[in-house]
């Protein structure tokens, strides 16, 4: 069931999703190269607790896990392109890593990621990390009233299609609010003009996942959780909790 939420949760939902940018800020300030993922799982857990919100990350199992996630971050570097879970590999100059990270506060859920170069860029990675923005800005702008899933999904993937990305097939976004997954699903691809329709007070998680040797298959790792390119090849994955107004789309998960 799709929950529209009033005006009042979206604030509150707000201050969730603040809490989930300040976290993001202060991961992608200690990355460096030789820190560990580790340390940066920590650094999160910090913001979290002195903010009074707790994570919805550490513990969830969904069905497709063998085991609950057991960090506040997922951190996915190079050729992993989502769900990594933060280990003691130590960040190397060149790195690109996705930092997905989420946040309840109050009862309300904020969910975010963000993908960034570990000192020096290659330009292919910072063209792919430009090509993901791209395609999550043009979808947060399809996100208001009277366009539908489709028109989002759609935006998704045609920046991602220009771009020669491709996306993990089975994952995309979500609604969110009292829980961190709710209806309705966000697929990365769709047709314009389909599915649920989009109203002042639908709150949703958009998320593109682009990965650079242009195709969508993927391979998971032996922990069950990290979804990896089979060609090698590295992906970027930036995401925001987008609320549809009829002011037109509001950002809740920035500072």
């Amino acid at each position: 069931m799709v929950e529209i939420k009033t005006d009042a949760a979206l604030e509150a939902m707000r201050e969730a999703g603040r809490v989930v940018a300040q976290a993001l800020e202060a991961v992608r300030g200690a990355a460096a190269v030789g820190v560990r993922l580790r340390e940066l799982d920590v650094v999160a857990r910090d913001v979290l607790r002195a903010a009074g919100a707790s994570s919805p990350f550490l513990g969830y199992q969904p069905g497709f896990a063998p085991v609950p996630f057991p960090a506040v971050i997922c951190a996915s570097v190079n050729d992993a392109v989502v769900h990594g879970i933060p280990d003691d590999y130590r960040l190397r100059d060149g790195d690109l890593i996705s930092i997905d990270c989420g946040a309840e506060l109050d009862g309300w859920t904020g969910d975010a990621a963000i993908s960034f170069i570990v000192g020096t860029p290659r330009p292919a990675d910072l063209r792919l990390i430009d090509a993901t923005q791209r395609a999550l800005d043009a979808a947060i702008a399809a996100a208001v009233p009277g366009n539908r899933i489709g028109d989002i999904s759609h935006a998704v993937g045609t920046v991602a299609e220009a771009a020669g990305c491709g996306m993990p097939a089975d994952f995309g976004g979500h609604g969110i609010g009292r829980r961190m997954h709710e209806d309705p699903g966000v697929p990365n691809r769709g047709r314009p003009g389909r599915g649920f329709p989009l109203r002042h007070g639908l709150a949703l998680a958009i998320e593109p996942m682009l990965m650079a040797g242009g195709r969508d298959d993927y391979r998971t790792d032996p922990d069950g959780w990290t979804l990896r390119t089979t060609d090698g090849s590295r992906a970027a994955h930036i995401e925001h909790t987008v609320a549809v107004t009829a002011d037109g789309p509001r950002v809740l998960t920035v500072v």
